[in-house]
């Protein structure tokens, strides 16, 4: 379970950070950043992220975030 939290924490803290630079980017072409729509859409950006980690428990490898089964050999589960 352990895995998974920190599996699912590091997907958020990327996707926020993601997140960040493309609404920095963004409002810099504009002239202008908006912090506060920044960390919004950065905020709302980690919870998608987490939530979504939360639905996939169970279908991939155990204890971990990822929705992707790998096996012994590297190879996926995907056909």
């Amino acid at each position: 379970m352990r895995r998974f939290l920190l599996d699912t924490l590091e997907r958020a803290v990327k996707t926020a950070a993601q997140s960040a630079i493309a609404a920095i980017g963004t409002n810099a072409v504009l002239g202008v950043i908006n912090w506060k729509m920044v960390f919004s859409v950065s905020a709302v950006s980690a919870i998608i992220s987490a939530l979504t980690s939360i639905a996939s428990h169970g279908f991939g490898e155990v204890g971990t975030a990822s929705i992707i089964n790998v096996n012994k050999d590297n190879n996926t589960n995907l056909k």
